[in-house]
């Protein structure tokens, strides 16, 4: 076991070299006051090796899904902090429980119904032999582990009057379909299960973002909006989540313009139970083990917090998922990359947030306020 003194020693020097970084930059972003931050390739979370994503949404509807699958199973954990959350298969993810693993994770609008989008994850990964395989035998199939979690888009507007015939879970097996057919690229915005979201007042939607760290390993988000709080400033269209921006990813505002008194929160909704929720996932290919996703999970969350205001409210069901796919080892002491990883997590989930609501446009038909709109 390492001594606390030398933990201390350790992350001390980290932190130093966090320091440092900046001053390496040569292409005047911190004089300019922008970030120095590297993203992978796509700026999504499919820039972590192993991770792939499918979007499928119903414009009649307003609704939609999206799936997150790995290569087999994926060492995962949860957090949830909002007041009114709606998930399946979390408990597995504990680690005093036998599987702490998945093989996908379901992000779906319908509230409840949505839950269903992982039945249909499910039955299609069960069908290609792909699940855990600790009971299967000739006759038996294996047991594919599909958590998820759901967000209220029932009040948009959309046709709901599907009697006993819900789109969740068609919506989820075309939405693992997409990932298995391509699972690199993935629209952001209206969007999977961000399509018939709203974000306070504003059109809410899908959005993703990666980091590279400096030693090499890479952090990825995905979110969902639909969230009770605001994304931007009041009076403003700068994002709370300007500090954090990488390049011009969500417009290239500068933070400058934001400010916060206590209880002003701009294009925040007026509360209402259940109709609210960010949820969102995290995905690293460092080899962390349960855990210390969960750690990664639960610093992770303070993203929504960096962008989004308020949050975390009683009415909604912010959720965050965590995934390691394990293909780069540490190269410092696990408590250090369990340091790093969880803060590039919240900070690439911030920008995730902000990065949806700025890709969002109006779907067809719909009557509401996108960020485009706001007065420049």
């Amino acid at each position: 076991m390492m001594k606390r003194r030398d933990l201390i020693r350790v992350v001390a020097g980290s932190a130093g070299l966090f320091a440092a970084a900046p001053l390496l930059a040569q292409d005047g972003a911190i004089a300019a006051g922008r970030s120095t931050g590297r993203t992978g390739p796509r700026n999504l979370i499919t820039d972590v090796p192993g991770i792939r994503v499918g979007c499928a949404a119903d414009a009649a509807v307003r609704t939609g899904a999206t799936v997150i699958v790995g290569d087999g199973l994926l060492e995962a954990a949860i957090d949830v902090r909002g007041g009114g959350p709606g998930t399946r298969e979390s408990d597995v993810m504990d680690t005093h429980n036998l599987v702490h693993a998945v093989n996908a994770v379901v992000l779906s609008g319908g509230s409840s119904y949505g839950l269903a989008a992982a039945d249909g994850v499910a039955a299609a990964l069960g069908a290609q032999g792909i699940g855990y395989g600790g009971m299967a035998r000739p006759g038996v199939p294996v047991s594919p582990i599909v958590t998820g979690a759901i967000l209220y888009d029932l009040a948009n507007g959309g046709d709901k009057a599907w009697g006993t015939e819900p789109p969740y879970r068609a919506l989820g097996m075309r939405a693992l379909a997409a990932a298995q057919a391509d699972g690199a690229n993935f629209a952001l915005g209206t969007s999977g299960a961000g399509y018939g979201a709203m974000s306070g007042g504003l059109k809410g939607g899908l959005g993703s973002a990666s980091t590279v760290a400096s030693d090499g390993f890479t952090v990825g988000a995905i979110v969902a909006v639909n969230s009770m709080g605001s994304t931007v400033a009041p009076g403003t269209r700068h994002f709370w989540a300007s500090p954090f921006e990488i390049g011009d990813e969500f417009g290239g505002l500068p933070p400058r313009a934001l400010y916060a008194s206590p209880e002003e929160w701009g294009h925040a909704r007026e509360p209402a139970a259940r109709e609210n929720t960010t949820i969102a996932c995290i995905a690293t290919d460092l080899a962390l083990t349960a855990d210390e996703m969960k750690r990664v999970a639960m610093m992770a969350q303070d993203g929504l917090a960096r962008a989004i205001r308020p949050v975390h409210t009683p009415f909604d069901g912010d959720v965050v998922f965590a995934l390691s796919t394990g293909r780069s080892q540490p190269v410092e002491p696990r408590h250090v990359a369990v340091l790093k990883a969880g803060a590039i997590a919240a900070d690439t989930l911030a920008r995730a947030i902000a990065r949806a609501v700025y890709s969002a446009n109006a779907p067809p038909g719909a009557d509401v306020t996108t960020w485009r709109d706001l007065p420049g």
